[in-house]
């Protein structure tokens, strides 16, 4: 299948940031053209842009720095020791090596290097760096340390404020200890100068949407009415974007106009990328259309997210002409592409059986430094094994041996799946001893791909086989 209306022929690249000048114009779907006046958010997506980078630039540094680091301060505390000077180290390199495991959520590493910096001369109790290591644990679903850090907080004689009870709070909701956190969340509310806030709330709320577990929500929400808390817009965007994501529309419609009816409450471009992504994604595009039109004459400007939401929905759903006009925008406007924005186009041209495109794309990708990712490959395999083209697939494999993507099973269920449409089960046998070396384990999905596979081509005894070790993983399960 080609495109009736192709996007962009191969000429087309995808430009860099630049500054601009602006006209109005109209994406196809929206009745009213484009608000020109970009320059702000255009200023700010660079700024994000750079930050990201500078970012990416310090966790390669820091993933050099780390062991070394580690080796250092073990080499200096041994060292110390000997001469009797073990709390003798300087603040720098403990603050730092403590800085950079909490950055990693390397929780085991961070508490160790915790207890190096209680150890030294010139340690001073610090509720910052307990919040922080709190927050940490959190985060790796680790409520019993984080628990145990918040007393040893206060024994040290820490101030315990709103800040230390919300991260304990989260720490629990994270894992789903919601009994815990709805205790905590109740002793905040008699502890003086500890009442819970809007951020304490919509911690606990994102947690509970996590879940989909929407009765909780509504408790919340009824709580904070009591305590006289009002959502902010960080609140209805969790909402709106966890209700879209369930496809509970008619709680997202509702939510969407209750922030509407506030007045210090107003809708941005998170609100309008949830709800064009809640109907985008499920196929309700003319719905999304005139949700982006509201949101464009309300004065929202969009992101490159926005645009990727817009490509993602237009590209499931075959509509190649609105998906090309809106990479035009993009070109003629200067939104630089980001990974997911490739990804995205590599996938409509995969599916629409267009594999000149797509590998035009897959190869521009590169030449502009941005490194394909375990989605990137898949788009690729599910087109190659569609079109039955074998001798494809064994270059992906070549491309992975040359690279350092991280595999997952996901990619792996990709490659089964497309070795057995066409029947290669000698390749297919590779697969599986190539996700076994990686590490990645057979779930149910890689099965039932081998299974359809064996049973298309006859061999009934080997499908049989395989239901039979499918159902007792199950039962195990």
């Amino acid at each position: 299948m080609a495109f009736s209306n192709p996007i962009p022929p191969p000429l087309f690249k995808p430009p860099r940031p630049d500054r601009l000048t602006r006209k109005t114009v109209t994406i196809p779907g929206s009745s009213k053209p484009i608000n020109p006046n970009f320059s702000k958010e255009l200023a700010k997506e660079k700024k994000e842009e750079k930050n990201k980078k500078i970012a990416s630039e310090k966790a390669v540094s820091i993933i050099l720095r780390r062991e070394a680091t580690k080796e250092v301060i073990e080499y200096k505390k041994n060292k110390n020791k000997k001469k009797g000077n073990s709390k003798k180290l300087l603040p720098r390199t403990v603050l730092e090596a403590l800085h950079e495991r909490i950055t990693a959520l390397r929780w085991q590493s961070a508490l160790k290097v915790f207890e190096l910096l209680q150890e030294q001369l010139w340690y001073r109790p610090n509720a910052g760096i307990y919040i922080k290591l709190i927050v940490m644990l959190g985060k790796c679903k680790e409520p019993e340390k984080a628990q145990s850090l918040f007393e040893m907080m206060a024994e040290e004689g820490c101030v315990v404020n709103q800040e230390a009870y919300t991260a304990l709070l989260s720490a629990y909701s994270r894992s789903g200890r919601f009994h815990e956190a709805f205790s905590i969340l109740e002793e905040m509310k008699n502890t003086p100068n500890c009442q819970p806030d809007v951020f304490t709330y919509t911690i606990l709320i994102k947690s509970c949407l996590q879940v989909y577990d929407f009765d909780k929500v509504q408790i919340v929400l009824s709580d904070m009415e009591c305590m006289g808390i009002k959502p902010n817009t960080v609140t209805y965007n969790t909402l709106i974007d966890s209700y879209g994501k369930a496809k509970r529309f008619k709680e997202m419609e509702s939510t969407l106009v209750e922030m509407l009816r506030q007045r210090d409450c107003k809708p941005d471009v998170w609100t309008m990328n949830s709800t064009l992504r809640a109907f985008g994604g499920s196929g309700q595009i003319e719905m999304m259309e005139k949700c982006y039109e509201k949101f464009q004459s309300a004065g929202i400007e969009p992101s490159i997210k926005t645009f990727n939401i817009l490509l993602d929905s237009y590209g499931k759903t075959e509509n190649y002409e609105k998906m090309g006009a809106v990479m035009e925008f993009m070109q003629k406007y200067h939104f630089s592409w980001t990974i997911v924005t490739y990804n995205i186009v590599i996938d409509a041209f995969g599916r629409a059986g267009d594999l000149k495109q797509m590998e035009f794309l897959f190869r521009l990708m590169q030449s502009e430094r941005i490194k394909p990712n375990c989605v990137t490959l898949c788009s690729l395999v599910r087109a190659y094994g569609k079109a039955g083209k074998a001798e494809k697939l064994g270059g992906v494999l070549r491309f992975i041996e040359n690279s350092d993507v991280a595999l997952d099973t996901v990619f792996f269920n990709c490659l089964v799946d497309a070795y057995g449409m066409m029947g290669r089960f000698t390749e297919l046998k590779e697969v599986l001893e190539m996700m076994e070396r990686s590490g990645c384990k057979p779930d149910k999905i890689t099965y039932r791909s081998m299974i359809k596979a064996y049973s298309v081509n006859g061999m009934t005894n080997r499908a049989t086989e395989l239901r039979n070790l499918l159902t007792s993983l199950e039962k195990r399960q």
